[in-house]
């Protein structure tokens, strides 16, 4: 059995002013998506466009903005949308309580998506395009929030068997050991998601068709996320909710189906919609 570190979660103070790992983690995301999306730029098609549809650092450099926009308001109004409707529709206010807490991935993406969308408008470039740059850059800031997740000592696991070696103790979630579930998700949609993506989305003999690898994170995020929510401890003030399945579980269905459709259709589209 293991004891989490209970590791502050300030990891600068300078006078008033406070660094949180937390903080730095979304830091080294940004930083991580503007590495990625330069290699990004040597991959097919984006290498090889001319003219107004050429891509360059640039557009990296105004998409991850757009995008942490995106990020910030989505992921906010996601979780008070679909995590605590009734107690944000009493307390409107609150909703802008940002340092409270309370942010959701799914809610964070559809805030990306209204980020590609005005993007892909401003710069005259497909959306799908846009969505296929995008989305191998993306795991590696998830797995750099999971890395957060953990030093906070948040989001833990459900109860594990005392006999697991990584069974780990966490503060304020009782005195049995837990799955370490900012972990599991670290690798599953952090880690692994990236190496599928990028492998899959830098294959030069045969490049994905357009929307393709947009459907591909997709339906890999949904998949892992979704296996990854056996071991996380549900919303406490929401629970396992129908079929025994997590508010998370069921947000990632439509993320599946999504993906599924969108890979089945950008490959019977033809060749020369690239």
């Amino acid at each position: 059995m293991l004891i989490h570190p209970q590791i502050d979660p300030v990891a600068l103070q300078i006078g008033p002013v406070a660094v949180h790992w937390y903080g730095l983690t979304y830091l080294a995301a940004f930083a991580l998506f503007m590495f990625l999306g330069g290699r990004r730029l040597r991959h097919a098609p984006f290498a090889t466009l001319k003219g107004p549809g050429a891509w360059s650092m640039r557009d990296v450099e105004d998409i991850l903005f757009m995008g942490v926009m995106g990020v910030v308001l989505g992921g906010r109004l996601g979780y008070c949308i679909f995590y605590k409707p009734d107690y944000y529709l009493a307390h409107p206010l609150e909703v802008f309580a940002v340092w409270q807490g309370g942010m959701s991935f799914h809610g964070g993406m559809l805030g990306v998506v209204v980020a590609m969308v005005w993007f892909a408008r401003s710069r005259g470039k497909p959306f799908w395009q846009v969505a296929d740059f995008v989305a191998p850059c993306v795991p590696t800031g998830l797995a750099a929030g999971r890395v957060g997740n953990f030093i906070n000592g948040e989001l833990w696991g459900r109860l594990a068997d005392p006999s697991l070696p990584w069974g780990m103790l966490f503060r304020g979630a009782g005195p049995q050991p837990r799955h370490p579930s900012q972990v599991y998700q670290f690798f599953l949609e952090g880690l692994t998601l990236f190496v599928l993506l990028w492998l899959y989305a830098s294959h030069s003999d045969k490049p994905p068709r357009q929307g393709q690898v947009a459907a591909a994170f997709l339906l890999g995020y949904g998949v892992l996320r979704f296996v990854a929510e056996f071991f996380r401890e549900p919303d406490a003030h929401l629970g396992l909710l129908s079929l025994g399945m997590s508010m998370g579980q069921w947000l990632c269905l439509p993320m599946v189906v999504a993906g599924a459709a969108l890979w089945l259709w950008a490959g019977q589209r033809q060749s020369g919609t690239q």
